[in-house]
């Protein structure tokens, strides 16, 4: 084979997935708490010719070497967890973190989930649950059937006011997960993170401190996902698919014409 048509196959490969880690954060552009992906590729090996600094006499080296490529390969897809924007929902039991942080969430394994979506509901037993799942937030937040107010401070208490009594009643804090490496989070889907060996383990406290951010009650936080940004993303990743796809062609051309003079 020759080596162009390997080399553009790897680039081919690599646009594909180029294109489909954008399809996707486009898809999400809307989900609450998303963050987008970016996908990270490296050059493949290459094949060393003639090394940089041998000896072309007894007094002379060479300043540069001779090697070839061999294409590319995609090595990883990167969460970038910056800021999204907030949204004003007027909801009570809606919330979004400024700053570091998840929320934590009891899935149905008994292990831990992490998210930032904060589109919270109440299930049958007033219970503080995810809107999409059920999946009850930790820690266990109940509110009274008599409730007639919903509340979270910045620092993540949760206070209810009751019929006929003039002070609220504080039932709980909300506590925030933070990770020494969140891009290292594996994503579940639902809007959900689980702790990997990369990620490093949890450390758990009250919003506001230790680098924690602060909880908005009434607010969302949208998608950090620019449609604009993955549109540009897009025609660049279309442009290069065609040039590898052009490179194959001309290469076959080539190879036609040699075989047409032999």
């Amino acid at each position: 084979m020759h080596p162009a048509l390997w080399i553009s196959k790897t680039g081919l490969d690599a646009q594909q997935t180029d294109l489909q880690v954008i399809s996707n954060n486009l898809a999400n552009s809307s989900t609450i708490g998303f963050k987008k992906d970016r996908a990270v590729f490296e050059d493949l090996f290459y094949q060393t010719i003639r090394q940089p600094g041998s000896q072309s006499t007894q007094n002379t080296e060479l300043p540069s070497g001779l090697m070839l490529g061999t294409g590319v390969k995609t090595v990883a897809t990167v969460k970038e967890f910056r800021q999204g924007s907030f949204q004003l929902t007027q909801n009570q039991t809606d919330m979004a973190i400024e700053g570091r942080g998840f929320f934590q969430v009891l899935l149905p394994d008994g292990t831990t989930g992490y998210s930032r979506d904060g589109a919270f509901s109440l299930d049958s037993t007033g219970q503080l649950v995810t809107s999409g799942t059920g999946y009850p937030v930790q820690p266990v937040i109940t509110v009274p059937a008599n409730a007639i107010t919903f509340d979270v401070g910045l620092d993540g208490t949760v206070s209810v006011r009751i019929a006929g009594q003039p002070a609220p009643t504080i039932l709980g804090n909300l506590q925030l997960a933070n990770f020494i490496n969140p891009a290292g989070l594996q994503p579940l889907g639902q809007n959900l993170f689980a702790e990997t060996g990369a990620s490093g383990a949890p450390v758990v406290g009250e919003p506001g401190l230790n680098g924690l951010g602060q909880i908005r009650g009434g607010q969302l936080e949208s998608s950090n996902v620019s449609v604009v940004e993955e549109m540009i993303g897009l025609i660049e990743a279309q442009r290069a698919y065609e040039v590898n796809a052009k490179v194959i062609s001309s290469v076959d051309q080539i190879l036609q014409f040699v075989n047409q003079t032999i």
